[in-house]
């Protein structure tokens, strides 16, 4: 099939690059002049894993092409995917300015019959605000669908190849038809689309993204009672995730969620409820939990030195908001660093892939090291604040050499507090006395 992707982030590249795998012809369209020059040249402007290879392999088969001109990538496609960014506005609601400049444009340059597919994450009603919005600007027939994304950052392209579903919202069967069809190469061991209303495929991925994130600021909220009875959360854990009615997806306790989705839509859901007269209550609760489990952490760290004098200096390691992602949009790690920063620690950090992302938020307010045991240089402690799982399995010895002091804040619970006891290490972790 003919595709176009309008918006190449995240969502955009992932669903164009694995499209074309699949064999279909797509079109990437953005209007960010050098992220297209750069895609043009193989260099990929964010980094997930196995991404490149997809985008490199289908731009030399011709079966990916890049471009400013979205009257190009509607000329040349069948379904048009709109995947822009879709940032929160001060007030918690979804700024929508993106989305509908891009639907504008698309009806000012269709000739003929398309399928119209929103991509990005949007409130409930967007299936009709959209729709209204095009047919106000021209007579050409189209279908609109409703195809929500759930891939996790660190794994998408594995969750947009073998995905556990995909939602389709139409009412059209024509549409459904076509994305049956689109989807097919993905869907070969069973079919896993799930076919249902706009307004239901909307509300799915709100649904889904704050039951995600409930399970986390429980498991973290659980975590905060452990250490106060002298109970391990890990143990905890694993009894509650051996339910077979809860699975172990999603409880593992530590500073927090972050990223580019959670929050944002965790805000948007409370704004959806507001704007129709609901308090969110348990929506909110998750919100409050999670902001203050950061704080608790970054304020445990800071309350060990509030009696030194002499400045302290901490070895950072992690500053996406997870692990096999260069992303750091509302990062635990930035709020936790911010927060050291603040209370005028010295920060010298290390991500795998993120240092350069969160140089952009913090400026020359941190030094940032090339690997992870250059960061420790005459450090008072390190702090470790994302799953890299190359920070899962150090060597201590080195660690204890470095710092002036054998002292590990973990605030993702990597390590065995007995080992790291017998290796004369002072140790804190979440949730575990």
């Amino acid at each position: 099939m003919k595709v176009s992707v309008g918006g190449i982030g995240y969502v955009g590249l992932v669903t164009a690059a694995c499209l074309a795998e699949a064999g279909n012809d797509v079109v990437c369209i953005d209007k960010d002049e050098d992220k297209i020059r750069e895609l043009r040249g193989g260099s990929i402007p964010i980094y997930e894993a196995g991404l490149a290879e997809l985008v490199v392999r289908s731009n030399k088969l011709g079966r990916l092409y890049f471009t400013t001109d979205l009257k190009e990538g509607v000329d040349r496609s069948e379904v048009i995917f709109i995947a822009v960014g879709t940032p929160p506005a001060n007030d918690g609601s979804v700024d929508m300015t993106a989305v509908e400049g891009v639907a504008r444009e698309i009806a000012e340059h269709l000739t003929d019959y398309r399928i119209i597919v929103t991509k990005s994450t949007v409130p409930v009603g967007t299936h009709q605000v959209i729709s209204d919005l095009i047919r106000s600007r021209t007579d050409v027939p189209f279908d609109y669908v409703s195809n929500p994304e759930f891939l996790k950052q660190g794994a998408a392209v594995d969750d947009f190849t073998s995905p556990n579903r995909i939602i389709i919202g139409t009412t059209s069967p024509r549409a459904r038809e076509m994305m049956e069809h689109l989807y097919g190469p993905f869907m070969r061991r069973s079919n896993r689309i799930i076919f249902m209303d706009p307004a239901s495929a909307e509300m799915t991925k709100y649904a889904a993204n704050t039951m995600l994130a409930a399970r986390i600021s429980l498991m973290n909220e659980i975590s905060t009672v452990c250490e106060k009875v002298g109970a391990n959360v890990e143990l905890v854990r694993r009894g509650v995730g051996s339910d077979a009615r809860l699975g172990s997806a999603f409880l593992f306790p530590g500073v927090g969620f972050g990223g580019s989705c959670f929050p944002k839509d965790i805000r948007a859901l409370i704004h959806v409820g507001a704007s129709h007269g609901l308090d969110m209550t348990l929506t909110r609760s998750v919100q409050s939990v999670n902001a203050a489990q950061q704080q608790r952490f970054a304020q445990r760290v800071i309350d060990y030195f509030a009696a030194r004098k002499d400045p302290v200096r901490l070895a950072v390691w992690g500053l996406a908001f997870k692990a096999k992602t260069d992303d750091v949009r509302e990062s635990p790690a930035i709020a936790c660093v911010e927060r050291f920063l603040d209370a005028g620690l010295t920060i010298r950090a290390h991500d795998p892939e993120a240092n350069a992302k969160a140089r952009q938020v913090l400026g020359e307010r941190i030094e940032t090291a090339s690997n992870s045991y250059e960061a420790l240089d005459g450090a008072d402690a390190l702090v470790v604040l994302t799953d890299w799982q190359e920070f899962r399995n150090p060597d201590f010895e080195m660690i204890a050499a470095k710092l002036k002091r054998p002292v590990i804040f973990d605030g993702r619970n990597l390590y065995d507090p007995a080992y790291l006891k017998q290796a004369n290490f002072e140790y804190y972790s979440v949730g575990r006395a």
